[in-house]
């Protein structure tokens, strides 16, 4: 019976989450004027990003082992990556916050499991440029074509869960400390500024936390190594282990959970 009951509860998640993001669009294009401006806008700022690198590499050579195209490729992943993640988890950098006023009250009064339920409630406007800014720099890369462009999305996926899991376990610090968001915020910061740099700029004492608790690597440097030699073996591994940090991160939040306060709010939720 729980056999069956599971995949039920699978199909009825992913049809929630669809509606979630239909709404969250469909509120999006109320004011597409501002849509358009932090569409295209957050789009020119990673340009600016890349006719850095440009200079940088033409005068100086390989930085750290990355050449241009090697730059632009994790450049254009973890854009993508975190786009995604901030276009289906938009409130994954807000949970703190919504802790500490109390504004949980409205989702454990839903029957939806209330971490899914939060994070799919918001989308993030910027962030869908930053998603398909990705997808730019991968067409304009030298030799793509429909194997590398699979192969793109299917290492996009897990660094986009890896970076909702990352955040979500750093906002939940909130339920043990209270206001815990100068480590959020700095925990963002090293995550984005780890993962756009080359790995080998970074010494080897460093790494290790790349590798752990600001898991940079598994969303800019291992998913190079495999477009690199475009070996589909190592994406199922890659997958593996955004769904260990994701679970840890779903643990995290449902410990401090059982501490959160209601903060007696009056709100509503359609």
């Amino acid at each position: 019976m729980e056999g069956v009951q599971r995949p039920g509860r699978l199909r009825a998640y992913a049809r929630f989450l669809g509606l979630a993001f239909a709404v969250n669009v469909k509120s999006v294009l109320e004011y597409r004027v501002n849509f358009l401006v932090q569409f295209f806008g957050m789009m020119l700022n990673n340009a600016a990003f890349a006719a850095f690198w440009a200079v940088i590499i033409g005068r100086a050579g390989a930085v750290g082992g990355y050449g241009f195209t090697d730059v632009m490729f994790v450049w254009g992943l973890v854009s993508t990556s975190f786009g995604l993640a901030h276009v289906l988890a938009g409130n994954v950098r807000m949970l703190g916050k919504i802790v500490m006023e109390g504004g949980l009250d409205v989702y454990l009064l839903q029957p939806k499991d209330v971490m899914v339920n939060l994070l799919a409630s918001r989308t993030v406007v910027s962030a869908w440029g930053d998603f398909v800014y990705g997808f730019i720099v991968l067409a304009l890369l030298p030799g793509t074509d429909l194997a590398r462009l699979a192969l793109f999305c299917a290492l996009a996926l897990p660094g986009a869960l890896i970076f909702a899991a990352t955040f979500a376990a750093a906002e939940s610090l909130a339920f043990f400390m209270g206001n815990a968001q100068a480590i959020a915020s700095a925990l963002s910061e090293f995550m984005l500024s780890f993962s756009l740099y080359p790995e080998g700029v970074f010494g080897k004492g460093y790494r290790w936390i790349m590798y752990s608790l600001v898991p940079s690597a598994f969303v800019a440097f291992v998913p190079l190594r495999i477009y690199r030699a475009m070996d589909w073996r190592f994406v199922p591994l890659l997958w593996a282990i955004a769904l260990v940090y994701a679970a840890l991160s779903y643990a995290l939040f449902q410990a401090g959970l059982k501490r959160y306060e209601s903060g007696n709010r009056v709100d509503t939720r359609i």
